[in-house]
């Protein structure tokens, strides 16, 4: 479990290619690297990972055919930064919302505005999606917990305003028109929505 509240950008290393399988290291911060252990959970662009090995101050991750179809790990490359979390444990302050790092898919940037102090982006998504994104609800974007404003059911489009703290903190700060991000939808907002259609179409 994740709570949505991004710990850092690390570089990507290295990238091993073979068939079905990309395997890569990060360079973590040392706060956060003195800690992490072989076996661990750590959210990459939002995707739950396993740590697969640690060499000297590098961690690596093995990502199956299955995980770089459906999320834009697939085409990440050498000296790309990426959002990191560490799994939850218990006590944690949850900053933002439960996160299981079980991803949807992709959305795209398709508009960025800029003014003083204040970025909005706005995303593309399946029009399908679109029942579970409700204005003011929560969604979660390369692994960040965002808050959705003003979704357009017909066009598939919702927005995204930054404040200056995620910019920093998060890949967002440098992302344009065009790039690809990995979406995960709350399952409470799923369940919730699925039951309600379900109820009516029993009715």
């Amino acid at each position: 479990m994740f709570t949505g509240i991004i710990q850092a950008q690390c570089e990507v290393k290295d990238i091993i290619r073979k068939p079905g399988l990309l395997s890569f290291p990060i360079l973590l911060p040392e706060d956060i690297n003195m800690t992490v252990k072989q076996g661990a959970s750590i959210a990459i662009d939002g995707v739950c990972l396993t740590v697969s090995k640690i060499e000297n101050n590098r961690v690596w991750f093995d990502v199956m055919k299955e995980t770089l179809d459906k999320t834009t790990l697939g085409s990440i490359d050498v000296g790309v930064s990426v959002n990191i979390e560490r799994s939850a444990k218990m006590g944690d302050e949850i900053g933002g919302h439960i996160v299981s790092g079980h991803v949807e898919g992709v959305v795209e940037i398709v508009a960025v505005k800029e003014s003083e102090n204040n970025k909005v982006m706005t995303f593309k998504v399946s029009r399908d999606w679109m029942k579970y994104i409700v204005h003011k609800g929560f969604i979660a974007l390369d692994g960040a917990s965002l808050t959705v404003v003003d979704p357009d059911k017909e066009k598939g489009t919702f927005d995204i305003w930054f404040i200056p703290e995620t910019l920093a903190k998060t890949t967002f700060g440098w992302k344009k028109v065009g790039n690809r991000v990995n979406v995960e939808i709350g399952n409470q907002t799923k369940l919730i929505v699925e039951t309600v259609e379900r109820i009516m179409k029993s009715q």
